[in-house]
């Protein structure tokens, strides 16, 4: 990848700019220096795809990714859930850290964002790891509540979706995760944006998004049936484990 003097004076290659690092060379010291290469060929080509799509922004970073699949195999993860799909980046990092009989109960409102990726996906030769849900999530949690056997099922859940439905999904995933599991929010620190003055000029959805993943956070560090971790990565996840 082109080096800081061959990309704009320093800006990194990561399209939306998912970093929160202040320099934008370190990041891009990042990328190609520990994560581009490392990153499997099939991630390569989706990230790559997306990049040309108009709504980028909403894609998991490069090293958010790696990050995601080095965090599946520490904890051994085999069943688990990702609730906002996209095009799949993520996805695709989940599928290709998870064993071959692994599984991804994945939901998305949009399958034609989630078909630009699907054809990398198979060509990797994961697809078959995937349960792809069209449609809101929350009707299928609560579906899923309503049989115990779903209860503590899953060891893993990565949800970068609707940030005003962030905290009714925590209450219906700390039941479906199991104890020792681990739910992954993203954009837990959204562009920034939560220590913003209130009157700092942000865009429109920046804005409006702001007072629900303050609230989050907010839940998030008060619950007592989890343990939490909040790290800059991408645009903030934090990882949040069930020890109740």
């Amino acid at each position: 990848m082109a080096s800081e003097s061959q990309n704009g004076g320093g800006r990194h290659q990561e399209v939306g700019h998912k970093s929160l690092l202040q320099s934008d060379a370190l990041y891009q010291y990042i990328l190609e220096t520990s994560v581009y290469p490392r990153e499997p060929e099939a991630m390569k080509e989706l990230r790559e795809i997306t990049a040309k799509h108009p709504w980028n922004l909403m894609t998991t970073s490069a090293d958010e990714g790696q990050f995601l699949g080095m965090l599946l195999k520490l904890i051994n993860a085999k069943n688990t859930m990702e609730i906002g799909v996209y095009t799949g980046y993520s996805l695709l990092a989940t599928a290709l850290a998870l064993p071959d009989d692994g599984k991804i109960l994945a939901m998305d409102i949009n399958r034609e964002n989630y078909e630009i990726g699907l054809p990398v996906i198979q060509k990797a030769g994961v697809a078959h790891k995937i349960d792809f849900r069209e449609g809101p999530a929350l009707p299928v949690l609560d579906q899923m509540m309503e049989d115990e056997k779903n209860h503590g099922s899953f060891d893993f859940v990565f949800v970068d979706a609707d940030k005003d439905n962030y905290i009714n999904y925590h209450k219906r995933l700390l039941e479906l995760v199991r104890v020792g599991g681990v739910i992954a929010y993203d954009n837990t620190l959204w562009s920034g944006s939560v220590v913003a003055p209130p009157d700092a000029p942000l865009r429109k959805y920046i804005r409006y998004y702001r007072d629900f993943v303050l609230e989050l956070n907010n839940a998030l560090a008060a619950d007592p049936r989890i343990e939490i971790c909040q790290l800059p990565v991408g645009d903030g996840v934090t990882l949040c484990r069930r020890i109740k």
